[in-house]
């Protein structure tokens, strides 16, 4: 298969009963949209395309929908947000998963309280107390070393981790990458430990957001950076992805004169399924004449 690079995502949306589109590193750097990208997320709308966000964030929904407006994203782009966190919350909310006592690792103090409102599911403050870890966060400036005796203990322990962010990096402002959720996930993996991931690539957050727009048997096209994530999970969901390569992979692409070359080396190195569709950004739409307009 030959990964195509349209002119636009509007050249190819109106394909697909509907776009969905990561967040960090697609829409925005958690600061600032990228350039471009609303207003070709609004040009998508006023040509009839279906937008929905499904983002790998610990959260619940309705906090990640809120953020992306404060960024900057107008609310009503989208029909649906549908994060990780919000699956696990709705398998926790439902005795779908029979954890109930939760030592969380969050972001922030105070993300995981939000969280649990309502699940049916507590917080402690001790290992020793927990049936489970929620990890559905670290600190922009963590490192996995500061995790290392909960990951042991919890490994000794047989404790699962219920990890809400599968992402390893996350894309900021400036083209730094910092450390997500995923890493200490899969190395409590690698270790022998329990894990239990929520989020891309894992197929319930893809049927989540398709039963959400009622597009179950629909054409879908999945929007997003992560090779590992946003691209594989839509191959398994047997959905079309576009890559977008100025998100987690813009170093990769750096200077180059060849950028589907380069790709096809990524794809390689990353031994993950081929995008059906590639652009540096959203925002080449607004280069473009807006055809909706006239």
């Amino acid at each position: 298969m030959v990964i195509e690079e349209p002119a636009s995502l509007l050249a190819v949306a109106r394909r697909y009963d509907a776009v969905v589109l990561d967040q960090w590193g697609v829409l925005h750097d958690g600061t600032a949209p990228y350039p471009g990208a609303v207003e070709a997320l609004e040009a998508l709308a006023r040509a009839g395309v279906r937008l929905a966000v499904l983002s790998n964030s610990g959260k619940r929904a309705a906090p990640n929908a809120e953020r992306i407006a404060r960024i900057g994203f107008p609310s009503e782009l989208f029909e649906t947000v549908m994060t990780s966190g919000e699956a696990l919350w709705q398998d926790l909310a439902t005795g779908r998963v029979a954890a109930s006592v939760l030592y969380p690792i969050e972001r922030a103090r105070g993300d995981a309280e939000d969280w649990v409102s309502g699940s049916g599911a507590r917080l402690v403050s001790e290992l020793a107390e927990a049936d489970a870890i929620l990890l559905m966060g670290v600190p922009d400036d963590a490192r996995p070393a500061e995790f290392e005796e909960v990951m042991a203990e919890a490994f000794k322990c047989e404790l699962t981790v219920l990890c809400t962010n599968p992402d390893r990096a996350s894309p900021r402002a400036g083209g730094r990458l910092v450390m997500s959720p995923g890493q200490l996930a899969h190395d409590q993996r690698a270790r022998g430990g329990k894990v239990a991931f929520y989020g891309k690539p894992y197929g319930q957050v893809f049927d989540a957001v398709a039963r959400a727009l009622g597009t179950e048997n629909g054409k879908l096209l999945m929007v997003g950076d992560s090779l590992e994530h946003d691209i594989a999970g839509a191959n398994g969901a047997g959905w079309d992805s576009l890559f977008v390569r100025g998100g987690l992979h813009a170093e990769a692409f750096t200077g180059s004169d060849a950028p589907l070359a380069r790709l096809e080396r990524l794809i390689v190195e990353e031994t993950a399924p081929r995008p059906t569709y590639t652009l540096h950004s959203l925002g080449q739409l607004s280069e473009l004449h807006d055809e909706t307009a006239q």
